[in-house]
């Protein structure tokens, strides 16, 4: 359930109304926009009786009171109506902007990872994506540099003032990569690692919600409603791919449920050509689609040597492919409105 207050509603009546849900027995989620001042009420609302219902719409401050049966209702359109913008470094993700990711699977090494940042500067995009942590599939291939990795992910930063996006895969490293990074996110594989979801709910760095590889649209914002209802409202949703018979890709990257996010929730949604396709040859044409049915930006790896990348070498772009692609991509930004 949400509850609307009317736009001239004062802070002291607005924690009055809190007071009342609490009353109630229930948590509240607050949301204060430039126009609206929103109220989630979070828990099993069907225990509400219709008559408490009444008199809170009855309350003249109050301009409506929504019950929401969907089980995700801080990230729905319902709880938010204005888009999401998170704001990072001078970078912003969501309204008008288009944001581009770039930076390679993994952090090989500081030359490495530096080299790579000042390319992706140079191309024009905004974030520097690379994984210190990653997770295989085989227990033998390379799981990633660690905290060294961390640590050349920030000198990139340092010379090239990029923002890190990198991924953490387990509650006891939120806090040591959110020492590093300015973007966490969490893999298709951790995406219903609820015990991860809370304790990104408690930091105050954004996060990158990668859809798992056979999650359904209710199942993906179930998860981000996890790291809201924690209390971090700066959530990305990003589809990177599902699982489907097609065997000649990687994933099948389903750009239909774009508009669909977009429509149900508030947040800003990333698309994965990379992953959701595991082809460099068709990365450039679906990082496109992508921007055009939607999106509000993309994530592509990139590497200065793609042939040579120690991980997913054969869905890696080169540097100068990014290059090309960023005169596409804002291209195709301003043909619908959008702007890097």
């Amino acid at each position: 359930m949400i509850i609307i207050m009317k736009m001239d509603a004062e802070e002291s009546q607005v924690q009055e109304t809190i007071k009342k849900i609490k009353d109630l027995g229930f948590n509240t989620h607050l949301s204060q926009g430039e126009n609206r001042t929103i109220i989630g009420v979070i828990g099993d609302i069907s225990s509400i009786d219709e008559s408490d219902v009444e008199r809170l719409r009855a309350t003249p401050y109050i301009e409506e009171v929504v019950r929401v049966s969907k089980p995700y209702k801080l990230v729905s359109r319902a709880f938010n109506k204005e888009d999401t913008v998170i704001k990072i470094n001078g970078t912003e993700i969501g309204g008008k902007k288009i944001v581009v990711m770039a930076g390679p699977c993994t952090v090989e090494s500081e030359d490495q990872i530096i080299n790579i940042a000042r390319e992706v500067k140079s191309s024009g995009a905004t974030i520097l994506r690379g994984g210190a942590f990653k997770p295989r599939t085989a227990p033998k291939d390379f799981q990633g540099l660690g905290e060294k990795g961390l640590k050349f992910l920030l000198e990139a930063k340092e010379e090239t003032g990029l923002p890190i996006c990198t991924e953490v895969m387990d509650t006891r490293d939120v806090n040591l990569v959110a020492e590093y990074a300015d973007i966490l996110q969490v893999g298709t594989r951790n995406m219903q690692n609820y015990a991860l979801l809370k304790e990104l709910g408690k930091c105050d760095k954004p996060v990158l919600l990668k859809r798992g590889m056979w999650a359904t649209l209710k199942e993906f914002l179930s998860a981000a409603e996890y790291i809201l209802a924690g209390g971090n409202e700066n959530v990305m949703l990003c589809e990177r791919g599902i699982r489907t018979f097609s065997d000649f890709t990687r994933n099948t990257l389903d750009l239909s449920i774009v508009p669909v996010l977009k429509a149900e929730s508030h947040l800003p949604v990333i698309v994965d050509p990379s992953h959701g396709t595991g082809r460099r040859d068709i990365v450039k044409p679906m990082a496109l689609a992508a921007i055009a049915c939607g999106a509000d930006g993309v994530t592509i790896e990139a590497h200065t040597d793609p042939e040579k990348a120690i991980s997913d070498a054969d869905q890696t772009i080169s540097t100068a492919d990014l290059h090309a692609l960023m005169g596409e991509i804002k291209y195709i930004s301003r043909m619908f409105g959008r702007e890097i």
